[in-house]
């Protein structure tokens, strides 16, 4: 199938799978709507910055240099050593149902403690967040979650710590069950997605094992990182894969975000065919890739304003240029360049939500934490199918340029040296199993008189037809070879008896004769053949006694051009141990 025609298939599967996966999407979007027993109280609060980030309960309750303001809008926070508190008004609750404070979307905190005073007036600490093992949270959970009083006994207090990213506190208040409805949805579609993604990577690794393709390597790395990525930024990850290592929690989404970026820029340089265009943009391309897989080791060890800079100025720089890098070499010529780019829109639209939140421009919330998520669900199997085009065309282009080594280019038919494997093989198999093979070559005599009456195109053409017609009267298994200009051998394996040999000879003659529409009326296929059983002892054998391909195809050529200089004989057949006995078929009149 031609690039052409598939394309059109290609767009409406392309269609498909993008309306699958936007609905998919749209029913992720139910549990981040209000349910019953569920409240956002982030407005309800008011809060106070603490430039010290030192500050203790007893010290902000007391009310000495604390001015709280009221929390107007969901907005974030840029803290840096600091702590924001934020007093909960917490309204009136159901006594018969548990009840939770969840920092939605919030996967990604330093610390988070949430203050209640008991009955005895003492302050009781709930905490959470990334340098906390999520094993030693008070609940742990993928979110940072507290436990609160249906009728709390004093007030609520809510600290944040978090650098060097913003804080942007998104405070939900639920029953447990809500909490658990929440959480099922999550964890489902969570890990349908996982689960999808483990899939699709499978499928890239036996595609780079099938075709031999170094892109489905790069994919599979990148699909790899992805979903690392997505496990450690949704907090899944910190919650069932590392529970006790809070070092890694922390560092996990921005490493993660660097190995998926360098190796999403270095899986577009291997699609895109980059090197073959330019040897200094691929250089460019290869170093922002490899500092996209080192720098992780400088954040961990440099975490800070200007290591967050350089990690938000990376991924936003990935995106232009993985966007410019795919409609520069679609430019260029290269056509699956510009179904790349269509299939990474998805997560480059996604992007800037997380990008927009990393900056302090939008507060946390569901769409912030998930948008990612989603443009990947829909951008994965994309690229996936996008490159089994890609690599399907690509393999049907070589297998066409391997066959040019085996196949000649004007008839279709065998090329010489493959017909001398096969005929040295028959013969070896014939002498071992004790019967013979046929052997005819066939001379497309009045090509000359074609061609000078009709023309070379003419000519060419009455050598295809000579071809069609030649291999029409032989079986599949047997083999057609054209050996020289206007010359052709038969090779008939299996037990041949001279009969049939001869049999073969008379109608290919005949095919010949039949008339030829491309030609004028008296224009006809004058074939002259000759044939032979082999092996007989006396024409294929060599001096020493092996068997010699060439040396029988040198007398069947001898024998041809003898009988070319007959021009009453058309056929004439090599007898067993008689060479030279000929027995001949006139030439019609």
């Amino acid at each position: 199938m031609s690039t052409h025609t598939h394309r059109p298939v290609m767009l409406r599967w392309l269609l498909r799978l993008a309306a699958l996966a936007a609905l998919v999407a749209l029913t992720a979007l139910r549990p981040a709507w209000a349910i019953d027993g569920e409240f956002d109280i982030t407005l309800q609060s008011r809060y106070f910055i603490d430039e010290s980030g030192q500050m203790s309960i007893q010290e902000i309750t007391s009310g000495n240099g604390v001015k709280l303001q009221a929390m107007e809008r969901h907005r974030s926070f840029s803290l840096g050593t600091g702590a924001l508190w934020m007093r909960l008004e917490v309204p009136t609750l159901d006594a018969s149902r548990r009840w939770y404070l969840l920092l939605s979307g919030a996967g990604v905190v330093n610390r988070a403690s949430l203050f209640s005073q008991g009955a005895d007036g003492l302050w009781q600490e709930q905490r959470a967040g990334d340098h906390v093992p999520v094993a030693q949270w008070s609940h742990p959970n993928h979110s940072p979650l507290f436990e609160m009083q249906a009728k709390p006994t004093g007030q609520v207090w809510l600290r944040l710590e978090n650098r060097p990213a913003p804080a942007s506190p998104f405070l939900q208040l639920m029953t447990e069950d809500s909490l658990e409805f929440k959480r099922q949805w999550t964890y489902l579609l969570i890990g349908g997605y996982l689960g999808f993604g483990l899939l699709v990577f499978v499928v890239g690794f036996i595609h780079a094992r099938l075709y031999g393709d170094p892109v489905f390597d790069a994919y599979c790395m990148y699909v790899a990182c992805m979903l690392a990525f997505q496990l450690a930024f949704t907090g899944l990850g910190g919650l069932f894969l590392w529970p006790h290592w809070a070092w890694f929690n922390d560092a996990a989404p921005a490493q993660f975000m660097l190995l998926m970026t360098g190796s999403g820029i270095w899986f577009i340089r291997q699609a895109t065919a980059l090197p073959r265009h330019s040897q200094r943009v691929d250089r460019a391309v290869v170093g922002f890739s490899l500092f996209g897989l080192a720098f992780p080791v400088f954040y961990i060890v440099f975490t800070g304003p200007v290591a967050y800079t350089i990690l938000n100025v990376y991924g936003l720089a990935s995106v232009v240029l993985s966007v410019s890098l795919c409609l520069w070499t679609w430019r260029k010529g290269e056509r699956y360049s510009g179904w790349l780019f269509l299939g990474f829109l998805p997560i480059h639209l996604s992007y800037p939500f997380p990008a927009l939140r990393a900056a302090g421009v939008l507060p946390d919330s569901w769409a912030t934490q998930y948008a990612v998520l989603i443009g990947s669900a829909i951008e994965i199997p994309l690229l996936l199918y996008i490159l089994h085009w890609r690599a399907k065309d690509f393999s049907e282009t070589h297998a066409r340029l391997r066959a040019l080594d085996s196949t000649d280019p004007l008839t279709g038919l065998t090329v010489t040296p493959v017909l001398r494997l096969r005929l040295r093989d028959a013969l070896r198999r014939a002498r071992r199993l004790g019967h013979r093979c046929a052997i005819l070559l066939v001379d497309l005599s009045n090509y000359g008189d074609i061609v000078a009456r009709q023309g070379r195109e003419s000519g060419d053409r009455a050598l295809v037809i000579a071809a069609s017609r030649l291999c029409q009267v032989v079986r599949e298994v047997d083999t057609v070879c054209r050996v020289s200009d206007t010359r052709f051998a038969i090779l008939t394996e299996g037990p041949q008896p001279d009969d049939a040999r001869r049999a073969l000879a008379q109608h290919i003659v005949a095919r010949g004769l039949e008339r030829v529409h491309q030609l004028p009326a008296d224009l006809s296929l004058r074939f002259r053949v000759v044939s032979a059983g082999a092996p007989d002892g006396a024409i294929e054998l060599a001096p020493e006694g092996d068997v010699d391909e060439q040396r029988l195809m040198q007398r069947l050529n001898w024998a041809l051009d003898r009988l070319l200089e007959d021009p009453k004989k058309v056929v004439h057949h090599l007898e067993p141990h008689t060479v030279d006995n000929d027995q001949t078929t006139p030439a019609p009149a």
